[in-house]
C-alpha cells in the first residue's frame, strides 16, 4: 500500500520514522511519501518537504512566513494528489495537518489516520468538530486520552506511548560516565542538562534564564543540548566567556549521565523522567501575567508537562511565564542535587508513571492496526 505521512516537527520525525519501519514489517509492498525529517528519510521513500522548513511557531512568526506556510500547503497538496496514497497519515502538527485531512476527505476522498493526537485536550477543544469530521482512525498514545474523546462520542484507539520504545531501545544506555565525557571532551564534574526546546524562538527565550541558573552551581559543569537542524554558533552567543558545552545527537546519552536537567516544557519532559533525570520544567511566553490570566481561561488543563498530566499531580516543578526566572531555577536545582528525600520521592513518582504508561511496541501496534483497519475497508 501507498502511505503518504506529514511530520512537522522533530519529535514527529522520530515517531513517524518508528512507525514507517513498522509498516514495512506489516506491508512488505509499502511506498512511502512524505514530510518530515532526515529519520524518516533513513526509511525510504520521497521526502517532499523537510520540517525545518514548516516549524514556524507564535502568531508573529506565522504571520511573517504567512507565504511560505501557504506554499508549503500547496506543495503538500499536489503531493498528495500526485502520489494517490491508501492513506494519509498524519503526526499531531494540527494547525497544518487539519487543513490537510479536510483536503484529502473533501478532494480526494481518501482515508485519513491520526497517529498522536493533537493537544485539543488543553486547548482549542473545538477542533474535536474537525477530527470527527475529517480522520478516520485516531490512535493515540496517552491513557487519559480515550476518556477525552468518549466524552465527545469518539472511539480512538490506545497504542501505547512511543516515547516509552525510545527510551527502552536507546544506544549506549550502559556507557559510562566517564566514557560519555570522554567522548563529548567534557570534564569529570557532574552534569546539569540544559535542554532549551527545537526551535530557534524557544531557546532565546528560554537558554538565557537556563544558563543563569545553572551556572550559579560551579561544582557542575553545564551542557546544552544541540537541537537538530540548529547550528552551534547559535548556540554560543549565548555564552560570552562563561564554560558551557554543547552535544548534538546525544540528548538520551547526556540526560542519562546528567545529575539533573532544566527543560522547556514539551516531549523532553517525558523522556526525561523515563530516563529517570530529575528535572524542573520551564515554559516562556509573551507578556507575563497577562499570559497567565490567558491561560487560565483558554487552556483545559492543571499542568502544562506530559509528566505531571500523566501522573495526574505535580511530580516535576513548572516555572511558566513570570514563575521562570533564573532565581527560581536555580532554588528548584538546590533541591533536586542537594535534598536527597525531595530528589527519591520525584524518582519513585517516575516509576510510577513508566507503569502507566505500558510495555514498548507502540509503533508495531499502531502499524498492525492501520494495516488491519486499511484491509477491512
Amino acid at each position: 500500500m501507498k502511505y503518504f505521512i506529514i511530520a512537522g516537527e522533530a519529535s514527529g520525525d522520530l515517531h513517524a520514522s518508528g512507525l514507517m519501519r513498522e509498516l514495512k514489517n506489516v506491508d512488505s509492498d509499502a511506498e512511502f511519501c512524505f514530510l518530515g525529517g532526515d529519520l524518516m528519510q533513513q526509511q525510504g521513500g520521497k521526502l517532499v518537504k523537510h520540517y525545518r522548513n514548516m516549524a514556524f511557531m507564535g502568531f508573529v512568526a506565522v504571520i511573517k512566513n504567512a507565504k511560505t506556510i501557504l506554499n508549503n500547503m500547496n506543495d503538500c497538496k499536489n503531493a498528495i494528489t500526485q502520489f494517490n496514497p491508501d492513506v494519509l497519515i498524519l503526526v499531531d502538527y494540527p494547525s497544518f495537518n487539519l487543513r490537510m485531512a479536510r483536503f484529502a476527505k473533501e478532494t480526494l476522498n481518501i482515508p485519513v489516520y491520526y497517529y498522536i493526537s493533537p493537544k485539543i485536550w488543553a486547548w482549542k477543544e473545538y477542533r474535536i468538530k474537525e477530527i470527527k469530521r475529517y480522520i478516520d482512525k485516531m490512535f493515540t498514545i496517552f491513557p487519559f486520552e480515550t476518556a477525552f474523546y468518549t466524552k465527545h462520542n469518539f472511539k480512538v484507539e490506545y497504542v501505547g506511548n512511543p516515547t516509552i520504545d525510545s527510551v527502552c531501545l536507546r544506544p549506549n544506555q550502559h556507557q559510562s560516565f566517564e566514557d560519555f565525557c570522554f567522548e563529548n571532551k567534557l570534564s569529570n564534574k557532574p552534569i546539569i542538562a540544559l535542554l532549551a526546546g527545537s526551535r530557534k524562538q524557544e531557546i532565546n527565550s528560554c537558554l538565557p534564564r537556563m544558563l543563569q541558573a545553572a551556572l550559579r552551581f560551579p561544582d557542575y559543569q553545564v551542557v546544552i543540548s544541540g537541537a537538530p537542524g540548529i547550528e552551534p554558533d547559535f548556540y554560543t552567543r549565548f555564552f560570552d566567556n562563561k564554560k558551557v558545552n554543547i552535544v548534538f545527537n546525544k540528548t538520551y546519552d547526556l540526560l542519562q549521565q546528567s545529575a539533573a536537567a532544566v527543560v522547556n516544557s514539551g516531549t523532553a519532559t517525558l523522556e526525561t523522567a523515563l530516563i529517570n533525570t530529575p528535572q524542573v520544567v520551564v515554559y516562556h511566553a509573551p507578556f507575563g501575567q497577562l499570559a497567565i490570566f490567558l491561560k487560565d481561561i483558554f487552556i483545559k488543563v492543571k499542568y502544562i508537562s506530559l509528566v505531571n498530566l500523566v501522573a495526574e499531580k505535580e511530580v516535576v516543578k513548572e516555572l511558566i511565564v513570570h514563575h521562570f526566572t533564573a532565581d527560581n531555577v536555580a532554588e528548584e536545582l538546590e533541591k533536586l542535587l542537594h535534598n536527597k528525600t525531595y530528589r527519591n520521592e520525584l524518582l519513585s513518582n517516575y516509576s510510577k508513571i513508566k507503569m502507566s504508561l505500558g510495555e514498548p511496541g507502540t509503533a508495531e501496534r499502531c502499524a498492525k492496526k492501520m494495516v488491519e483497519f486499511l484491509n477491512s475497508k
